[in-house]
This record gives C-alpha cells, sequence and structure tokens, in this order.
C-alpha cells in the first residue's frame, strides 16, 4: 500500500472522541475557565480594597493581602495561558479535521490520475505526504509546549510589595484629604488622627523601637546591628513621649498581662483569661526591653476618646463554661491583678475579689470585676493621669455554679474625664498607678546616713592603723639593713621576720594564671556597667514612663563593654608571662556568658512551660545572640589584642628566686575561710541597708528614683572592699605566706555569697513569692547576681592588694 493509504489507514484504526466531540469538550472547559476568571478578577479587587483599608493600621495585614493578591494575579495569568492553549487546540483540531478532508480529496485524485496516468509515479506523492505529516509532527510539538502549565515562582519581591502598599497608601491619604469637609455630621467610627508629637531628641525615639506585630512571639529582627545600638532607654532629661490629642480623638487602651500581685516575675498574656477579646488581636510595637521586661501590649475593645466621658457601655457578652469559671475561681485566690497601658501610662486593677470571715462557720466568697470606671486627667491636648477603680462597683459571684452550667456575664466600662493643672507626668505626686503598688522608698534617709558614718569611721581607722604600723616596719627593716649591711644576705634572711623576709617569693606568680586574669577582666567589665549605669541614671535617661529601658541599657553596655574585658585580661596575662593568649581570651569570654546562659535556659524553660510572657520569644533569643556574636565577642577578641600588644613587662620591685621558700604554719584566724567571712562581711554590712530597697525593686513592687544614694553606696562598697583587701593581706604577708593572689581575690569576692545568702532571707521573711515559677527565678537570678558581685568585688581587691604591695616593698631598702 502507499504511504497515503498506510497513513488514512492508521487513521481509521485509532479509537477515541470525534473532532466535533474533542471540539465541543474545548468549549466547555472555555466557559469554566472564562468563570475563573470573572471570580479571580472579583477576588484581586477584594484583597486590593484590604490592603487599602489596613495601608495606614496594620502595616503587617496589608502586606498580607499584597501577597495574596499577588498570587491571585499569577492564578488569573495562568488561567489566561490555559485558555490561550485551549483556543490554540481547538483551532488545530479544526484544521486537522479540514486536512483530513483534504487528503481524503487528495487519495481520490490521486486514484483517478493513476488510472489517467499509468504512468505516473504515485512515490512523489507519497513523498509529499510524508512531508505534511512531518509539519503536522513540528506543530503538534509547539502545541505542547504552549499547553504545557507555565512555572510561576511563588517568591514575591518584598521590595515590590512595600512600593505597592506605599502607592495604596499614598491614594488612601489622597482620598481621605478630598473627603474633608463633605460631611458634617461625624461618622460612627473615625480614623486616629495624625499624632502631632515631636520625634524625641534622645535615644529614646520611637521611631527606633522595634515592632512586635500579630503574634506576640514574633517580632521583627530586620536591621539588629544598628537597632541593638539605638535601642530605646528611655527618654532623654525632660522629655516625655506624650501624645497630643484633640477633643474626640481616640485613645487606644492597651491590655498588657495579669500575673500574682506577690510574684512580679510571673506574667502571663491578659488574653489568656476568659475575658472579652477581640476576633483578631493586634499588637502594639515593643521594644526590646519591654520584651524582656515580659511586656505583651495587645489593643482592647474599650472604646475612649479624649474628653468623652462614657457611662456604662456594654463591652461583651459572655457565656462562660464551668472551666473557665474555674479558671477565673483560681486567678482570683491567687490575687491575679490586670495591667492595661494609656498612653505609656500603666494602670493596675485587681481581677476579682476574694472574701474570707470568720472561724466558725467559715465564709468563701469569690466575685468577678464586671465593671471598671477608668479615671483620667488631662492638661491641655495632653493625659496626665490614668487610673481604674471598682470603688462603686459590686462583683459578680462566681460561687454556687454547677459543674454543666454556663455562666451569662456583661462586661461594662465607664470612662470619666477631669481636668488637672498638673503640666508633666513627673510632677504628679501619686506616681503614674494611682497608688496600686506600696511605695516607701523615701524614708531610708537615716539608715543611709548611718550606713555612711559607720563606713567612713571603718575605712579611717583601718587607713591610720596601717599607716602607723607600716610606718615602724619601714624604720624597723631600713634600720636594720644598715646595721647589718657588712653582713651576707643570707644572715639577713635568717636574721628577721614578718613581711619583707619573704621579698624574694611574693612576686611568684601563682597557678591558674589564666583563670585569674579573666576573673579579673571580667570584674573590670562589670565595674565600668554597674558604674555606666548608675551614672546613666543620674543623668535622668530611665524615664519611669518607659518599660524596660534600664535592660535595653544593661544589654546595650554589656556589649560594648565587652572590650574592656579582653583588654585587662589579655594585658595582665601577657605581663604575668601567660603564652596561650588565645585560651585566655576564650576563658574571658565565656566565664560569665555561659553560666548566664544555663541559667537562662532553665528560667526561660520553666516560664515557657508554664506559658508565662516572661519567656523571651525565639526571634528575641536570636537577636540576643546576634548582638552577643556580632558585637560582644569580636569586641573581646580587639580588646585582647590591644591589651597583648600593649603590655609591658610586669617590672617587679623584687628579684624573685627560683626555689620557693617554705611557708611556716599559720594561726586560725589567718586561714582563707576567716578571711573570706571577714572581707566579705564588712562589705556586705556596708550595703546591706541598700540592698533591701534593691531587692524590693528588683523583686517587688517599688520604683527605685534615689539613684543619687545608690551611687555613694556603690563608691562606699569599692572603698571598703579595697581597705579590707589591703589590711587582710598586710596580716597574711605578716605570717610570712606570699599565697596573696587568689587569697586576695577570694577575701573580699566572698561578698557575693553573703549577697546569695541574704537572697534567701529575703526570699523567705521579707517576700511573698511563692510557686515554682518565680521561685526558679529567683534564685536562678539571684545567683548570678552573686556571682557578678563576686567578679566585682575580686577585681577591686587584687589590684588594691597589688598596688600596696608594690608600694611596702619599692620603699624597703634591698641589696
Amino acid at each position: 500500500m502507499s504511504g497515503l493509504g498506510r497513513l488514512l489507514g492508521k487513521g481509521k484504526k485509532e479509537k477515541g472522541p470525534t473532532p466535533e466531540e474533542a471540539i465541543q469538550k474545548l468549549k466547555e472547559t472555555e466557559k469554566i475557565l472564562i468563570k475563573k476568571q470573572e471570580f479571580l478578577e472579583q477576588k484581586i479587587q477584594q484583597e486590593l480594597q484590604t490592603a487599602k483599608k489596613y495601608g495606614t493600621k496594620n502595616k503587617r495585614a496589608a502586606l498580607q493581602a499584597l501577597r495574596r493578591k499577588k498570587r491571585l494575579e499569577q492564578q488569573l495569568a495562568q488561567t489566561d495561558g490555559t485558555l490561550s492553549t485551549l483556543e490554540f487546540q481547538r483551532e488545530a483540531i479544526e484544521n486537522a479535521t479540514t486536512n483530513a478532508e483534504v487528503l481524503r480529496t487528495m487519495e481520490l485524485a490521486a486514484r483517478g490520475m493513476k488510472k489517467a496516468y499509468q504512468d505516473m509515479d504515485i512515490d512523489k506523492v507519497d513523498e509529499l505526504m510524508a512531508d505534511i505529516t512531518e509539519q503536522q509532527e513540528v506543530a503538534q510539538q509547539i502545541s505542547d509546549a504552549i499547553s504545557r502549565p507555565v512555572g510561576f515562582g511563588d517568591d514575591v519581591d518584598e521590595d515590590e510589595l512595600l512600593e505597592e502598599l506605599e502607592e495604596l497608601e499614598q491614594e488612601e491619604l489622597a482620598q481621605e484629604l478630598l473627603n474633608v469637609g463633605d460631611k458634617k455630621e461625624e461618622p460612627p467610627v473615625k480614623l486616629p488622627s495624625i499624632p502631632s508629637t515631636h520625634l524625641p531628641a534622645g535615644p529614646g525615639s520611637t521611631a527606633l523601637r522595634m515592632t512586635v506585630v500579630g503574634n506576640p512571639r514574633s517580632w521583627s529582627c530586620q536591621w539588629l546591628p544598628i537597632l541593638i545600638l539605638l535601642l530605646g532607654t528611655g527618654h532623654g532629661p525632660g522629655v516625655e513621649g506624650v501624645t497630643h490629642y484633640k477633643a474626640g480623638d481616640p485613645v487606644i487602651l492597651y491590655v498588657n498581662k495579669v500575673g500574682p500581685y506577690h510574684n512580679p516575675q510571673e506574667t502571663y498574656h491578659y488574653y489568656q483569661l476568659p475575658v472579652c477579646c477581640p476576633e483578631k488581636i493586634r499588637h502594639k510595637s515593643l521594644s526590646l526591653g519591654e520584651v524582656l521586661d515580659g511586656d505583651r501590649m495587645a489593643e482592647s475593645l474599650y472604646e475612649i476618646r479624649f474628653r468623652e466621658n462614657v457611662e456604662k457601655r456594654i463591652l461583651c457578652h459572655m457565656q462562660l463554661s464551668s472551666a473557665q469559671v474555674e479558671q477565673l475561681r483560681q486567678a482570683i485566690e491567687e490575687l491575679y491583678y490586670f495591667e492595661f497601658v494609656v498612653d505609656d501610662l500603666p494602670i493596675r486593677g485587681f481581677v476579682g475579689y476574694m472574701e474570707e470571715s470568720g472561724f466558725l462557720p467559715h465564709s468563701h466568697k469569690i466575685g468577678l470585676w464586671t465593671h471598671l470606671d477608668f479615671h483620667l486627667e488631662f492638661h491641655g491636648d495632653r493625659i496626665i493621669f490614668a487610673n481604674v477603680s471598682v470603688r462603686d462597683v459590686k462583683p459578680h459571684s462566681l460561687d454556687g455554679l454547677r459543674p454543666d452550667e454556663f455562666l451569662g456575664l456583661t462586661h461594662t466600662y465607664s470612662v470619666r474625664w477631669s481636668e488637672t493643672s498638673v503640666e508633666r507626668r513627673s510632677d504628679r505626686r501619686r506616681g503614674d498607678d494611682g497608688g496600686f503598688f506600696p511605695r516607701t522608698l523615701e524614708i531610708h534617709w537615716l539608715s543611709i546616713i548611718n550606713s555612711m558614718v559607720l563606713v567612713f569611721l571603718l575605712v579611717g581607722f583601718v587607713a591610720v592603723i596601717l599607716m602607723r604600723v607600716l610606718r615602724n616596719d619601714l624604720a624597723r627593716y631600713n634600720l636594720d639593713e644598715e646595721t647589718t649591711s657588712a653582713g651576707s644576705g643570707d644572715d639577713f634572711d635568717q636574721g628577721d621576720n614578718g613581711w619583707k623576709i619573704i621579698h624574694t617569693d611574693v612576686f611568684r606568680f601563682p597557678p591558674y594564671r589564666g583563670l585569674l586574669c579573666a576573673v579579673l577582666g571580667v570584674g573590670a567589665q562589670f565595674l565600668a556597667l554597674g558604674t555606666g549605669i548608675i551614672v546613666m541614671a543620674l543623668l535622668g535617661m530611665f524615664n519611669v514612663h518607659r518599660h524596660g529601658a534600664i535592660n535595653s541599657a544593661a544589654i546595650l553596655l554589656y556589649a560594648l563593654t565587652c572590650c574592656i574585658s579582653g583588654y585587662v585580661s589579655s594585658h595582665f596575662y601577657r605581663q604575668i608571662g601567660g603564652e596561650r593568649w588565645v585560651w585566655n581570651i576564650i576563658l574571658t569570654t565565656s566565664l560569665f556568658s555561659v553560666p548566664f546562659f544555663l541559667t537562662w535556659s532553665v528560667v526561660n524553660s520553666v516560664h515557657w512551660a508554664n506559658g508565662s510572657t516572661q519567656a523571651l520569644p525565639a526571634t528575641t533569643i536570636l537577636l540576643l545572640l546576634t548582638v552577643w556574636l556580632l558585637v560582644g565577642f569580636p569586641l573581646t577578641v580587639i580588646g585582647g589584642i590591644f591589651g597583648k600588644n600593649n603590655a609591658s613587662p610586669f617590672d617587679a620591685p623584687c628579684r624573685t628566686k627560683n626555689i620557693a621558700r617554705e611557708i611556716p604554719p599559720q594561726p586560725w584566724y589567718k586561714s582563707t575561710v576567716i578571711h573570706m567571712t571577714v572581707g566579705g562581711f564588712l562589705p556586705f554590712s556596708a550595703i546591706s541597708v541598700e540592698l533591701y530597697y534593691i531587692f524590693a525593686t528588683v523583686w517587688g513592687r517599688e520604683q527605685y528614683t534615689l539613684y543619687g544614694i545608690l551611687f555613694f553606696v556603690f563608691a562606699i562598697l569599692l572603698s571598703v572592699g579595697a581597705c579590707i583587701s589591703i589590711a587582710l593581706t598586710y596580716f597574711q604577708l605578716s605570717g610570712e605566706d606570699y599565697r596573696w593572689w587568689w587569697r586576695s581575690v577570694l577575701s573580699v569576692g566572698s561578698t557575693g555569697l553573703f549577697i546569695f545568702l541574704y537572697s534567701v532571707f529575703y526570699y523567705a521573711r521579707r517576700s511573698n513569692m511563692s510557686g515554682a515559677v518565680q521561685t526558679v527565678e529567683f534564685f536562678g537570678y539571684s545567683l548570678l547576681t552573686g556571682y557578678v558581685f563576686f567578679l566585682m568585688l575580686g577585681t577591686i581587691s587584687f589590684f588594691s592588694s597589688l598596688k600596696f604591695i608594690r608600694y611596702i616593698y619599692v620603699n624597703l631598702k634591698m641589696d
């Protein structure tokens, strides 16, 4: 059979739908795709409206809407491509049908021509049909390539989205400006007006605060190295972050956290309780210090407008199950309090009411506050004071509920505005929380003055005694040197005793010199850190209305002062003959960071397991780790390099012999334990009074503002530590014991142990803290606090003793 016959015969054997049926199915598919195309266009318009709606309110929601819009546009483009492919396929089928008819006609024509012309070669016709078949195969390959699904990338350019969002915001603002004055009546829902507050000039600029959007445990970590150096540490002196309002402007009330009254560090998000909650929770932007302080602010359902009073407005209706009622009962029995924030002013109140009366019979009543009275004071266009009260409210009883019964509640609130003559928040004597927490920090002046007098007497007594004794020793030793100058040096050593006889061993380098230098380096770093915090507080950089300011400052200063630890450690390590300076740098940077990380891991795990807001989000942990890796550790290495290169020889005033001298037996009162007891207790007694108020601030509800007294107490602590170290070192050398290097660190550094013991006493006798969460955090960080004091005071003690020993041996006449 000819090629044309084989082609037609093969087409007849194949089974499948007829061309007419295939064309009909393609048309039906095209109709479905056209409907899908119209649906996608409607969804794109809806997402565009959503992006415009949230463009100036919720940036994250707007970006999500734009991402959905991009995906819909991609699907629309893919649908358009599929429609084009179907059209090509339908046209190809129609063309193929036409071609088949043409081929059949050509076959009939060929047969007729063959009969008419017997000499005509049919192979030429066969070659012609082969060419036609080849062209059809090429056309089919092109059609398959067109109909293949187009791969659209899922990655969306963030910059493109931001540009589109900015254009939408500009269109929205332009539309609002065009609509100004069109409606005389006030709309039911007003957009918040643009605040007229000027950006603060201090380091606490709100524009530089990190944003926590959506989930409270996930906040932006972009520009980490820059933001950590520009963290809000509170407004500068005289600068208050107050928003200016107009009459009728909305005032946003943020809910923050709840927790037991006696456990300051055990806090939970307010919406973890069965309370009135919006369908979509929007969180406020927070600084790093606020996140570390456990703040998780979110917008509430309360509608408050500037200078507009509200009388018993309904907040929400709730139906509580027995489990939710039991959760509220347990919170009320543990004295849970809530914290709201209005214009950076915290307002606090108890969740419910508990009454216990009588012994026989005993009554136990629990009620929930379902109505809150907000009292706000303003001066001009600023809010000066905010408070919440339940004075004239009757609590809703939670007693007597059956297990299968639901409790219906209606939460209401009132708002009362009043004008005040106070111009600034700092001028108000009642404080920022209306006296919710007790304030007794202003009455300890007499105790501090008494402590200062005792310390000055102690320092003066030690100084006078040592000067007189040293003067006599120097006079005796120098006189003996002149009278026995004709004798040999060995005879002189055998005929004398006291601290002079060990002059050939007193500068013998100690064991574990790398660890000693690391202790000195980290101790010097914390001395600089503590001094910097107190100086910043004296300059007024910690505004009481800014949450977490000291936390941010501590992180900033710790990262920047790492260079001090590296420099001091490496410098002294090279002076005393150390060779492994790289290992010394690693030991220095790990001496505090490793114990801190281990302690924090345990504490944070306990908070995380209990759902507390004190548990840091994963992104915050990565931020702090990044700061340490990119700022703290490199500065430690850089400081170590400078310290190593600038190190000069130790230059001891006395030559050290190769063979160490035998140390005579020491009496019990010159032992290490006694020196640690005396050297730790005296500095602790100098700060014991102030230590109570510091604990009441850190672990209680007080607000510490007497930084001037704190500065004097810190100076007294260092002075007492230096004097006690010199006295104990002198007594040790007088007993011919030259192992003063580590002894000087341990003697005064043991003050950290006394501070930890005091923390145990404070927890048991001076506080009402309880529970695993609060207990683990208290003792974990109290142990770290004692460790930090050990490093600081050990460093002061060592360098004081070294300076004293150099002084006495330089002024001693020797061969």
